[in-house]
């Protein structure tokens, strides 16, 4: 079978390309370019990457640029949410936009019969449904990122690191003496990288300083522009000095756009939790549910241990989700992802209001 791999330079990918020529694929490597304005990029230094790998393997390489896809499809939507006072989540929009978009169709191109990532999580096919779930290794499962994905987007993909500790592949890259072998991790967005955001940030948007206020409206401090904070913020807010409080720390409550004000408490005040959301663009993985209220599981955020929910089915793509108990720093922008107690991801939607 012609598999398809996206390889980032990133450790991942470089294994999940090893593990399918070992299972005897005719693998091809793909590099995607989706960013390249400025410092931030370092596309060149990881395609670098990408070719000792792919030589050290044997496998033939592709580069394609999605700058411009990418931008449209993509950071549009990025800054559209923080213009409307949201924190949005675009590593999930990247997925489902780019690499299971314009990447799938150009390796339907290049003649391959599936695509693969060095994503964690696993796929499955039951009574002509296909299914994403968590993988293996829950430290590192991917699952909450690709909740946007469509049946013909699951369908077509291999993750061959569904059932691998991220140990075993750094081990497997030593062995093979890939260069990715020692590599760090991304982490942050995935075309700013580990960058200054609020730098990066202002190139794009302009910056409204304002009040940081109490609920009760007394002035604390000042803010550099709303779309720096996220709710539940406590660093970087720069009033931790301030005498005439309890001595406790600061946390950002919620944003007043139309005042251009950022509301704080000390402590972690009853205006910081919620009882429930409300979730729109709701994508059904497998399908819509025949029951319009269940139990489940859901995750506000990555790296969120799994939250009892009772969901209610609103519309084709809208949900009301009730808290079994109390969430903190529930933000809009952010994505609800919902889970069976086995790990099966129901799907995803942005989070739209919290109550």
């Amino acid at each position: 079978m012609r598999v398809v791999v996206g390889i980032s330079g990133g450790v991942d990918s470089s294994v999940a390309a090893y593990l399918l020529k070992q299972q005897g694929h005719e693998v091809i490597g793909l590099f995607m370019i989706n960013w390249e304005e400025g410092e931030e990029c370092t596309a060149e230094d990881d395609y670098e990457d990408v070719k000792r790998v792919c030589s050290t393997l044997g496998i033939p390489y592709f580069s394609v640029n999605y700058a411009k896809e990418y931008y449209e499809r993509v950071f549009q939507y990025f800054l559209d949410e923080y213009r409307a006072g949201r924190t949005p989540n675009p590593d999930v929009l990247c997925n489902r936009e780019i690499k299971f978009g314009p990447f799938l169709e150009k390796a339907k191109a290049l003649g391959a019969d599936m695509i693969a990532t060095g994503h964690y999580a696993k796929r499955f096919q039951k009574d002509g449904k296909t299914y994403l779930a968590k993988a293996a290794d829950l430290s590192k499962d991917q699952s909450y990122f690709l909740n946007q994905l469509s049946q013909g987007q699951l369908s077509s993909v291999i993750f061959p690191l569904a059932d691998i500790e991220k140990k075993e592949v750094r081990e497997i890259a030593k062995k093979l003496g890939l260069s990715t072998a020692e590599k760090k991790d991304s982490t942050g967005i995935c075309f700013i990288g580990e960058r200054n955001f609020r730098k990066f940030l202002k190139q794009y948007l302009p910056a409204q300083e304002g009040n940081i206020c109490t609920l009760d409206g007394k002035v604390v401090g000042h803010h550099e522009g709303l779309m720096y904070y996220t709710i539940g913020q406590r660093r970087g807010l720069n009033i931790g000095g301030k005498q005439d409080g309890n001595g406790g720390r600061w946390f950002v409550l919620k944003k007043d756009l139309e005042n251009n004000i950022l509301y704080v408490s000390q402590g972690e005040c009853d205006e910081l939790f919620s009882n429930g959301l409300y979730a729109t663009d709701f994508n059904w993985i497998p399908e819509l549910p025949k029951d319009e209220k269940f139990e489940c599981f859901a995750k506000f955020r990555y790296r969120q241990p799994d939250q009892k929910v009772t969901v209610t089915i609103t519309g084709e793509k809208t949900i009301k989700v009730d808290f079994a108990e109390r969430q903190r720093a529930i933000t809009e922008g952010q994505f609800v992802v919902l889970y069976t107690a086995d790990g099966i991801c129901l799907g995803g939607g942005i989070i739209d209001k919290k109550f």
